[in-house]
């Protein structure tokens, strides 16, 4: 068992703090997350291009006061190809060997996606852009129950793999809670000859009304016992907590059973739940020193 767990990875994503508070959160985050040694840890950026500056600026702090690997995520919404190629040239220069390459959302308003005239089209051209520039390791996003934006499972499939033929070294999964529909989702991809990690995003669940407002908007699903796990508990956050932490422990315990050994977990920037989580899939401090 000692032996199994060494092998077990994890990577932690944050988003860049817009309030004094806020910092202090995520910080205080950083600082209780980074003993357990993640192999790095991503820096989310607005769906817009909205956080530029604050990305960058957390993304120097990580640099300059921890030993761990930034990832900062990039994505092709709002501009050109020469600003995108000019801010991956500097996070090169300031050390950072890895990025997280996105399509990103469109901004607020906008049906229906629109590539920038002068930008990178979709992820796959972004990566393809990035590997030009300098050799970074990128990680590129999956979605087992397919993007929403998707018209069907055999179109993601291939966008899939175009962003790993791209050059892209790894991809990691949109939050999901039905593991069956995650494994379902590595067998299609080993069929389509897709052979790079796959890692799957787990979302600890903070707030219940937040989490369904997400899943409406990255397609994924809420299964009914779920919903019916948090029922009743709207004005009581302890047993919330409690609930979140065995649903997620659950749910990562299945996985390892199959074989997996290496989770990325959307931490809202708070600590609590994910240090407990990785706890019980044995990724510890002295495991992490040794």
């Amino acid at each position: 068992m000692g032996e199994s767990n060494k092998a077990t990875q994890v990577s932690f994503e944050f988003f860049p703090p817009n309030t004094e508070a806020m910092e202090k959160t995520l910080w205080s985050s950083i600082e209780r997350l980074s003993v357990l040694k993640p192999r790095f840890v991503s820096v989310t950026y607005g769906a817009d291009g909205s956080t530029r500056e604050r990305t960058h600026a957390a993304v120097a702090r990580i640099l300059k006061e921890t030993d761990l690997t930034a990832a900062p995520h990039l994505t092709c919404i709002a501009a050109s190809r020469g600003e995108i190629d000019d801010i991956a040239r500097q996070y090169w220069d300031m050390g950072v060997r890895h990025l997280v390459a996105l399509r990103g959302d469109s901004p607020k308003g906008v049906e229906k996606y629109q590539p920038h005239a002068d930008g990178y089209a979709y992820a796959s051209d972004l990566v393809e852009g990035l590997r030009r520039i300098a050799d970074f390791d990128i990680s590129v996003a999956a979605y087992p129950e397919v993007h929403p934006e998707a018209p069907n499972p055999l179109f993601d499939l291939d966008n899939l793999k175009r962003k790993l033929d791209a050059g892209a070294t790894r991809a990691i999964t949109q939050f999901f809670f039905d593991v069956d529909a995650y494994m379902r989702f590595r067998g299609l991809c080993a069929a389509a000859g897709i052979d790079a990690q796959i890692v799957p995003g787990i979302l600890p669940i903070t707030r219940f009304p937040q989490l369904t407002r997400f899943a409406e908007q990255c397609g994924a699903s809420v299964p009914e016992w779920l919903v019916h796990r948090f029922e009743g508990l709207e004005d009581d956050a302890e047993t919330r907590q409690l609930i979140a932490a065995s649903v997620a422990i659950e749910q990562v315990n299945l996985l390892k059973k199959q074989g997996i050994e290496e989770f990325h977990f959307y931490t809202l920037n708070r600590s609590e739940l994910t240090f407990a989580i990785c706890h019980a899939l044995g990724v510890r401090p002295q495991q992490a020193a040794a």
